[in-house]
């Protein structure tokens, strides 16, 4: 399982995409105070991470591996006051539009929605996912006629942010964040999903899809061995994929392998988040974010042993990932 290395442990101090090209590099500039920015920047091959450094909150790394021809996956941070230390996956698919545009939309967009008295709220969370959905569906509107395909390209949307001493996970799609805490006192570390995942292989999906659309008897089909919605795609949540939102944009424009053969009523996908917040305790020791391609080869125990046991390197075997470890700084951390 562990045969190709992926390291885990690298730095995030500012704002940047994980895809290194000089061409996607215009959200790279340092934006926070109180962060090491003279962190480690490596490559080997298709790996590239930067070495763990502080943060607002904590510690904070990033890795990613390439498995695809072209990078669909995108990742970002931000920490400096007062937001706090907001950490966004995304997970493309179809291809990287839709990754990239949440990738520079949607933190920001959690800038202005918290701005109010209120801040950091599941509510303002909520409002950011929908401006950066609604964003996107401009852009595919403006577009439409020469770039059909943007229809057809979705990304998950997996995001932390720690803010006075509470956690928010929000996420959209089968990408996972995984908390390890102490227990006991012999301080074994024990792993606890926070994230819930949208994916139709999921009983639990399968039949909410169901629910939503009692007159489509197809609205889950297996295929090959695995669930998918309307028999095309996985997840049942997603920003992008406009084409399962809107039926205007189910035509002939769009590749055969997308097209439905019906026109529908009502949105197939949704791109409400699940949410979750919980104050961090003592016992809490780091958070694992990663994209579904980690979890097809790690649980999330095994994940959590490996990171506790190897916190200052810690290597996997992964494709096409992408992996923060966010490891809270105690000094933060309610007495």
């Amino acid at each position: 399982m562990l045969g190709a290395l992926l390291r885990l442990l690298s730095a995030c101090g500012g704002v940047w995409p994980t895809s290194p090209a000089p061409a996607q590099s215009s959200s790279a500039t340092a934006s926070a105070a109180a962060a090491d920015h003279h962190a480690a920047e490596g490559r080997d091959g298709l790996l590239w991470w930067r070495d763990l450094a502080r943060c607002h909150a904590g510690e904070l790394s990033v890795a990613v591996v390439q498995g695809n021809h072209v990078l669909e996956d995108q990742c970002r941070v931000e920490s400096a006051p007062p937001l706090g230390t907001c950490l966004g996956v995304f997970d493309g698919h179809a291809g990287p539009d839709a990754a990239r545009f949440a990738c520079d939309h949607l933190l920001p967009n959690l800038r202005e929605a918290a701005s109010g008295p209120q801040g950091v709220t599941a509510d303002s969370i909520r409002d950011a996912f929908l401006a950066t959905e609604e964003g996107f569906l401009a852009l595919v509107s403006r577009v439409w006629e020469t770039q059909p395909d943007i229809a057809t390209v979705g990304t998950c949307c997996l995001v932390g942010v720690v803010h006075q001493r509470t956690l928010f996970v929000a996420n959209l799609g089968d990408s996972r964040a995984v908390l390890g805490k102490k227990v006991g006192r012999t301080g074994q570390i024990a792993a606890e999903q926070l994230s819930s995942e949208h994916n139709a292989n999921e009983e639990g999906v399968r039949q909410e899809l169901m629910a939503q659309h009692p007159d489509d008897p197809q609205i889950v089909a297996l295929k090959h061995g695995v669930w998918r919605v309307k028999g095309i795609i996985q997840v049942s949540r997603s920003l992008g994929d406009v084409y399962l939102k809107h039926t205007k944009y189910n035509t002939e424009q769009i590749k055969p392998k997308f097209r439905l053969p019906e026109p529908f009523s009502r949105p197939i996908l949704s791109a409400n988040p699940s949410i979750i917040s919980r104050c961090l305790q003592p016992s809490d020791c780091f958070i694992i974010f990663a994209s579904d391609g980690l979890w097809e080869h790690l649980s999330n125990q095994q994940a959590a042993e490996i990171v506790h046991s190897h916190q200052r390197a810690v290597r996997f075997c992964t494709f096409n990932l992408f992996l923060y470890c966010f490891t809270f700084w105690p000094l933060l951390l309610p007495k």
